[in-house]
């Protein structure tokens, strides 16, 4: 302990704004953590311990903005080729990004301003090193939910709730609905766009999970645009939580509290405040951290009860949308982070398989049967705009767009991880941050290499934004802040100058 201790205080002096009694605090958390909480129950790390974080030397800076470079780069290149004589990527007029131009200021516009001066001050690593571990999930929760609404303002108040209420979304389908159960055995006749009743494009594109939700949302009274964007802004607002829960279960909260601002403001936020995908990565975001309490608790009933747990959010991923249950992957790279390559992590996966398969089973037998869904749903996708959107372009376009949602950051702080993502394959309780990394960018690749992701993924790959900006913990300290202000004034800048479907 005194040597976990003497770690983290090195570490604090080349933190912003170190300071004594920093150390002390982050000494106290980690300490406090080991004799209560959910760490009470965790598996001690092996002797090797996590990596350490980024070089201090100057090659950090140059990687970073070389990563950084790469990134603009490449959303610059897919912008010049989508503008090419002959070429349509079949997109709008931003494209890559299906927006398009409408620079504007409004009602969000200051308290966004106020933000972006905010996340250049101190303040942002104050409050993550000195805060109690349940204060800090809720000013996290509180940040990101002002963060998101201040940028949905900047269209005034119908930027909470106008986009809801559009036929394409789910809310008007989702009124419209008298009888769930007809709902689930009608909902696969209804899915082609040759069905005289055919679903709105959301509805149709996802399992009924999604319009389920926003039934639910109707039926307490919360079916109004702007009541459920703001249903969607508190459950988007929990995705940091659920992460930083994720890590202490892993034993990992120290190495998280210097990085969570990013993974509370943002670009992604743009897309998060009023998209149904938010609601979608905060369940995936929860299952994770499921899996994390499985992978760390020491006694086996209880290791299997979370794990349980785990596979019945993970079923009900795959309920809300057909591309979540790659978030397997990450439920896997947790579970080997915590305990990893052993027989135990394979018993628990088939723990979280018996889970997937009750909710799946359960749909089944109400009338919504996931695997004669999915057939019909690749037709009408092939049907629709798919066909049209070139392959060749959004294979690496969508990696473009990537680089907008998630923020240029990810890619510098990818190239700063460099050998330790290979390393997580191989010893993935080495690093248990950078294995649940290596599960996103794996599943980030499954996703685009799918080609059922061409276009629109700065909203369809919400769900895994949160686990590839863990990568930022390789940042060194002094490039932090710099690299906060860059991902908040490239979200300002985004809502500011395009007009977003989301």
């Amino acid at each position: 302990m005194l040597l976990r201790c003497q770690r983290l205080r090195e570490s604090d002096q080349s933190s912003v704004d170190s300071s004594p009694r920093q150390g002390v605090c982050e000494c106290r958390d980690v300490t406090s953590s080991r004799l209560s909480g959910p760490s009470a129950t965790t598996a001690t790390r092996p002797p090797s311990g996590p990596a350490p974080d980024a070089p201090a030397d100057g090659r950090a800076g140059a990687v970073l903005a070389a990563g950084a470079g790469v990134a603009t780069a490449l959303f610059a290149v897919a912008v010049v080729v989508a503008r090419l004589p002959g070429v349509d990527v079949h997109a709008g007029l931003a494209a890559p990004m299906l927006a398009t131009w409408g620079p504007r200021v409004g009602l969000g516009s200051v308290p966004v301003l106020v933000l972006v001066w905010w996340s250049a001050t101190a303040r942002p690593w104050g409050w993550v090193l000195r805060l109690s571990w349940s204060r800090l999930m809720v000013v996290a929760w509180a940040s990101s939910a002002a963060w998101m609404v201040s940028l949905a303002l900047v269209d005034g108040v119908d930027g909470i709730g106008a986009v809801l209420d559009r036929p394409s979304e789910y809310l008007s389908s989702a009124r419209a609905v008298d009888d769930v159960g007809d709902l689930l055995r009608s909902f696969v006749s209804r899915i082609p766009l040759t069905a005289s009743d055919s679903w709105p494009v959301h509805v149709a594109g996802h399992p009924p999970g999604a319009l389920l939700f926003f039934v639910a949302l109707s039926r307490i009274g919360m079916g109004s645009g702007p009541a459920a964007g703001l249903v969607v802004v508190a459950v988007a607002a929990t995705v940091p939580v659920a992460v930083a829960v994720t890590c202490r279960g892993l034993g990992e909260q120290a190495r998280l509290r210097p990085v969570l601002p990013f993974l509370v403001m943002g670009p992604f936020a743009v897309w998060q405040a009023v998209s149904a995908d938010a609601v979608f990565a905060a369940a995936a975001a929860w299952t994770v951290a499921l899996a994390a309490m499985a992978g760390a608790a020491r006694r086996r009933p209880v290791a299997k009860a979370w794990a349980g747990a785990a596979g019945v959010g993970l079923g009900a991923c795959a309920m809300l949308s057909y591309g979540l249950p790659l978030m397997a992957v990450v439920v896997l790279a947790v579970l080997a982070g915590a305990r990893g390559w052993t027989r135990e992590v394979a018993r628990l996966l088939g723990v979280v398989a018996v889970g997937v398969a009750s909710v799946m089973g359960g749909f089944a037998l109400a009338g919504f049967a996931y695997w004669d869904a999915y057939p019909v749903l690749h037709q009408r996708y092939w049907d629709g705009l798919a066909t049209a959107r070139p392959a060749a372009y959004w294979l690496w376009a969508d990696v473009a767009l990537l680089a907008v949602c998630a923020g240029p950051v990810l890619f510098g702080a990818l190239a700063l991880s460099g050998h330790r993502l290979l390393d997580a394959f191989r010893h993935p309780q080495r690093d248990p941050l950078m294995t649940l990394v290596a599960g996103a960018v794996v599943a980030v690749v499954l996703a685009d290499l799918s080609l059922m992701s061409k276009a629109e993924v700065e909203r369809i790959w919400l769900p895994f934004v949160p686990w590839l900006l863990l990568s930022t913990v390789t940042l060194p300290a002094r490039w932090r802040r710099s690299a906060l202000v860059g991902q908040v004034g490239l979200g300002l800048l985004v809502q500011s100058l395009l007009v977003t479907p989301w």
